[in-house]
């Protein structure tokens, strides 16, 4: 353990959360609600972390909202569900713990901090159909829409998404069809929610959580460079930070909490972490990995999760403001119907409508001649798919932008400009097309998961609505490129079932605790769930915030 105390302290709290998103908060909030004094440092100019890029959905199984819509649900059915599916890459005490914590930490939450939460309606399980244990809607949660103007001075200064829709919940875009409907969205409605900043999805869940830290008169410190933490030989006690260029020494009387997210803008942590390769990224250039620079000096173990390649592209002349590439996402993109995937050979090589299997195959190695046969990839459409559907930012019948991908009237000449096997595209294509005609795809079960249909197939389309023959030329290519999520990465910091940091000796670190996507995903092992992300850095703040206070949660020990 480091000795590093500094000469005098500029700040001081009980406790000292390092990063401004939901696990940050919510544990800050949960410590002052049990009397102790907490404050927030916010390496970035603006509050709401990663939560507020995310599409705001929190997943927690056996929550009181679903009795109210006649779905059963249990938190032994949730342990269940993710302990089959983590493939014991996981943790069967931290699985436990999320699932036996997360309902109370919700309703902690919306009786304390007015957070208003309602189920999404129709949206099932990742793997409903495959565990006897998933549901088929009610376990996915998101806000209702948050009036910004309570933020007051902060409302600005509130993190919002360049990416996500952020004006309509999500039972407003899926009423209307879902992603591949977009043209049939309200704009109506999602302007008057623009003009009156009333916040869904992950902004909206956000600003709850930043509301509920200014209600108690939290500081909330933005431009605070965490550069390491201070410890006193026995225990971390505080915090160096950078503010306008000078140093500032903030004591944790309590404890830290780092819940910085995680390392997505990091090129080398993604590569000798991940084994991912230059990944674009939708998050802003503060995730990159300062949860280990911080915990590592004093000793913090490390464990990894397995995990996938995403897919995105970015389109010609679109930027952020800070002159990156805006990226789109594949995952809404490749499901939809008219819409293929496939590699050098002109083959397809997977469920693209499911990215949880799809994704996996893109990094798959050939070991007989040491290449990845399934990247690069191209997504191939015809323009039934240009009339019809939304091609990541490209609205239907937009015109096509000048250097996205290549077109042209057959197939054989889309081959030659992208340079892929003409005849195995031909013959994947007529195969395809024939399939789906039909609505079934023997060769890897396209449109086969509910989720899939839900998230991006179209309801109008029949027979199936993940999948449509390619057709009508002219016809598109559009290569993809490794894309980070929403800094969900698959190695972060071991912790205990309270949130506090594991040395490699695997006892508790004195004085560290940490959340969010800071934390190793022990919960999930080989397993993905939209809403788990957001569901366990609440979970793991509240519980931070307890024990703390010296009211550590003791439901883990009576389950045993």
């Amino acid at each position: 353990m480091l000795n590093n105390l500094p000469e005098k302290w500029d700040l001081e709290a009980d406790l000292v959360a390092i990063g401004s998103g939901i696990g940050g908060l919510s544990a800050a909030i949960t410590a002052h609600d049990h009397g102790l004094s907490a404050l927030v440092l916010e390496r970035s100019d603006q509050v709401g972390g990663v939560t507020a890029l995310s599409m705001g959905e929190v997943w927690v199984a056996g929550n009181h909202h679903e009795a109210a819509i006649g779905i059963e649900d249990s938190s032994d059915s949730g342990f269940r569900y993710l302990k089959r599916l983590s493939m014991d890459y996981g943790s069967d005490a931290a699985i436990l713990n999320k699932v036996i914590h997360a309902p109370l930490a919700l309703r902690y939450f919306e009786d304390q901090i007015g957070l208003k939460m309602e189920p999404i309606r129709d949206c099932p399980d990742y793997y409903y159909t495959v565990s006897n244990d998933a549901v088929s809607e009610g376990r996915m949660l998101e806000v209702v829409p948050f009036p910004a103007a309570t933020l007051g001075e902060w409302q600005a200064k509130t993190r919002i998404s360049p990416q996500m829709p952020y004006g309509l919940t999500h039972h407003d875009m899926f009423q209307a069809g879902g992603t591949a409907n977009i043209a049939k969205w309200d704009f109506n409605r999602m302007a008057e929610r623009r003009t009156a900043d009333e916040r869904c999805l992950g902004p909206g869940l956000a600003a709850y959580f930043v509301k509920g830290a200014l209600d108690r008169g939290i500081p909330l410190h933005t431009g605070a460079n965490a550069e390491e933490l201070i410890a006193d030989g026995a225990r971390v006690v505080g915090v160096r930070a950078v503010i306008d260029g000078k140093d500032v020494f903030v004591k944790a009387r309590r404890g830290v909490v780092v819940a910085v997210s995680s390392y997505e803008r990091n090129q080398d942590y993604n590569k000798t972490l991940s084994q991912q390769l230059e990944l674009g990224s939708m998050v802003f250039s503060t995730v990159n990995g300062a949860n280990f620079r911080l915990a590592g000096p004093v000793g913090a173990r490390i464990a990894s999760v397995p995990d996938i390649t995403s897919l995105g592209f970015t389109v010609p002349g679109m930027e952020e403001e800070d002159g990156r590439p805006v990226w789109n996402s594949a995952l809404p993109v490749i499901g939809q119907p008219h819409t293929i995937v496939v590699n050098r050979a002109g083959k397809r090589f997977g469920n693209e409508a499911f990215y949880r299997s799809f994704y996996y195959t893109i990094d798959i190695i050939d070991g007989g001649d040491q290449t990845h046969p399934n990247f690069p990839c191209w997504t191939i459409i015809d323009s039934q798919v240009r009339e019809k559907y939304p091609f990541g930012s490209i609205m239907p019948q937009q015109d096509w932008p000048e250097g996205l991908g290549h077109q042209a009237d057959t197939l054989a000449e889309l081959a030659k400009l992208i340079g892929v096997d003409a005849a195995g595209l031909d013959a994947t294509v007529a195969s395809f097309n024939g399939n789906a005609e039909l609505g079934v795809d023997p060769d890897f079960g396209r449109g086969t998961h509910p989720w899939s249909a839900w998230m991006s197939g179209d309801p109008y389309h029949k027979p199936n609505p993940n999948l449509g023959p390619l057709v009508k030329a002219p016809f598109y290519a559009v290569e993809m490129k490794r894309m980070g999520g929403t800094a969900i990465t698959s190695a972060g910091i071991l912790a205990d079932e309270h949130g506090q940091a594991l040395g490699w000796d695997d006892k508790p670190i004195s004085g560290l605790y940490v959340a969010g996507n800071s934390m190793a995903r022990m919960e999930t092992g080989a397993v993905m769930q939209s809403g788990i992300s957001n569901a366990r850095g609440m979970t793991y703040g509240w519980l931070i915030g307890k024990h703390a206070a010296g009211q550590p949660s003791d439901l883990l020990a009576s389950e045993a």
